[in-house]
């Protein structure tokens, strides 16, 4: 194909005006209308939305255009929107599906056009594939309608979906006692869509929520990218400490995935707030039901799954697996390791928003600060400790991956190797229960490091001999 558009793990991405132009953008949008229409869908509405990111609202009505052309209806978000609450807007206006125009947690330089099913969830990878096979070749064959003219006709409605969306959440989570809680509450939405959203939920009451980097600034100072992951999140960590705050919230660019900072400012990894929300719906909740988790996630989950009776389901990395793994199983809780959680009786997709009042709700409910909560987890399933390392590389794919097979190590960091999975990836297991996952991104040139061990001082022994095999050592 002339365009050179490819789906990773979770739509399209490409660097602003290099190779994400409006020209292919909306080349995908006609490849996603000409994929709605062959499934049967015309006539019916796709949700559109966007996030902070330079010119993303114009992407996002150059999108809508197309659709609009190709006897779709399209209702667009008025203003940058949360992924998880575009993909509840899908539910619950019964739409055939959404795009979303966000690069999530990339570097500013990028731009990304995400695409969703009539469950407001990721699509999996044979859509995803049959999508790409559509987009055509050259831009003569875009169908396009002025915004005017749709409008004017109806295929284009314009609507706010925060209310529907915050009278969802409020079904889910009994938002007063946190309101009453007293706690103060720093929250850090990374320039993001998650702006404004725990205010909304929480403030006016004796609970006080500060937030930081809660403007538009799409080169987002202080962090190298939306990620919230060391060191972007260093400045929030700091401020809690500063404010003398019980907890940090931090949601990403889009605000699907959350970040947990504690009271003393250390980071609570994505793998340990993994595991404590699961334990918040086990045990605090009460709730029963099947758990799926990506490959690179904690093995935390395993043990919890046995201590409660409930079956734990793995995944290849990315939403477009977990998403239809929990729609089939009606999973209580699917997640992975980027900090993305999704909840049964939400939208099978990741809830920054919904994940960080689960958090609050644990707080309150069990009147433990958020280390005081690590140390019960701790006691439940044993100490976890997890890192890992993100190297670019050039060069042929295959070639590493030839030299990662090669190596066949009988340990790594110490620990015997006992396993290889190759479902997604390299994950040697470990005799200790841990394990080592070499990986390839899905939408960067980039080569991830990860381990878990429930030994702290091997760390980051582990992830060393991991870059070695990998060839980036």
């Amino acid at each position: 194909m002339s365009h050179n558009i490819h789906f990773g793990t979770d739509g399209w991405r490409g660097i602003i005006a290099e190779d994400y132009t409006f020209d292919n953008v909306r080349l995908c949008a006609q490849g996603f209308a000409n994929y709605l229409l062959k499934h049967g869908k015309q006539g019916q509405w796709i949700v559109v939305g966007h996030d902070k990111r330079f010119l993303s609202e114009n992407f996002a009505l150059a999108v809508a255009e197309v659709l609009a052309a190709n006897n779709l209806n399209v209702y667009l978000t008025d203003g940058p929107t949360p992924t998880p609450v575009i993909a509840f807007a899908v539910v619950n206006k019964k739409a055939a599906g959404a795009v979303n125009i966000t690069a999530s947690h990339n570097p500013p330089t990028d731009n990304g056009f995400k695409v969703r099913d009539e469950h407001g969830g990721a699509i999996a990878p044979s859509g995803l594939q049959e999508i790409e096979t559509l987009i055509p070749e050259s831009t003569s064959h875009i169908k396009r309608l002025s915004a005017q003219e749709a409008e004017a006709s109806g295929r284009l409605v314009r609507f706010d979906p925060a209310p529907e969306y915050i009278a969802h959440i409020k079904t889910l989570v009994d938002i007063s006692p946190i309101r009453e809680a007293g706690l103060k509450i720093v929250v850090d939405t990374m320039w993001g869509n998650g702006a404004g959203w725990f205010t909304k939920l929480l403030g006016g009451h004796k609970t006080q929520v500060i937030e930081i980097h809660n403007g538009r600034n799409p080169i987002f100072p202080d962090m190298k990218r939306p990620e919230p992951i060391p060191p972007n999140i260093d400045v929030g960590l700091q401020r809690t400490v500063q404010e003398n705050a019980d907890v940090l919230l931090i949601t990403d660019g889009d605000a699907d995935r959350v970040g947990i900072g504690d009271e003393k400012g250390n980071f609570i990894n994505q793998l340990q707030v993994y595991a404590l929300l699961a334990y918040y719906l086990l045990e605090v909740r009460g709730e029963r039901g099947p758990i799926v988790k990506t490959l690179s996630t904690t093995s935390m989950l395993e043990k919890l799954g046995k201590m409660y009776g409930v079956p734990v389901y793995e995944t290849g990395v990315g939403f477009k697996y977990v998403a239809p793994k929990m729609l089939e199983t009606n999973a209580m809780i699917g997640g992975e390791e980027s900090g993305g959680y999704a909840f049964r009786g939400n939208v099978p997709e990741r809830d920054g928003i919904l994940a960080g009042l689960y958090f609050l709700d644990m707080m309150v409910k069990l009147q433990r600060k958020p280390s005081e909560l690590l140390e019960l987890l701790f006691s439940k399933v044993g100490p976890h400790y997890y890192d890992r390392v993100d190297r670019s590389f050039k060069g042929d794919r295959s070639q590493r991956e030839q030299r990662i097979l090669a190596a066949k190590p009988d340990s790594i960091g110490g620990l015997k190797v006992v396993g290889l999975n190759t479902t997604d990836g390299y994950k040697f297991l470990l005799d200790d229960g841990g394990w080592l996952l070499i990986r390839f991104s899905g939408t960067e040139p980039i080569m991830r490091v990860y381990c878990e061990t429930t030994h702290k001082d091997r760390v980051q022994a582990i992830l060393q001999d991991g870059l070695k095999i990998a060839g980036l050592e």
